[in-house]
């Protein structure tokens, strides 16, 4: 089975900017649900763009996922090439 088969472009990008809207409004301090989040809402703008189904559902929450892994990498990736993390608090 091949992992691809399970990521929607649109989706991920959905994700990512959700992802990025609650981690940048400050008045929320839901950072530990993201994932979770991210999850739900990959299932169903999934189930919106491919009409409901549980293969649907899962390949949405699996994008929606992805989304959280790769906001982290590029973060990590930024940061370490200007020499800061986004989050200075979580490191101590």
């Amino acid at each position: 089975m091949d992992f691809a088969q399970f990521l929607s472009p649109a989706v991920l990008a959905g994700c990512l900017v959700i992802g990025f809207c609650i981690k940048n409004i400050k008045a929320l301090k839901i950072n530990d649900y993201i994932p979770t989040i991210l999850a739900l809402s990959g299932a169903i703008i999934a189930g919106l763009l491919n009409g409901w189904d549980v293969e649907t559902a899962i390949a949405g929450a699996m994008s929606g996922l992805a989304s959280t892994g790769l906001h982290q990498a590029f973060t990590r990736f930024m940061g370490g090439l200007s020499g800061t993390t986004e989050n200075k608090e979580d490191e101590k």
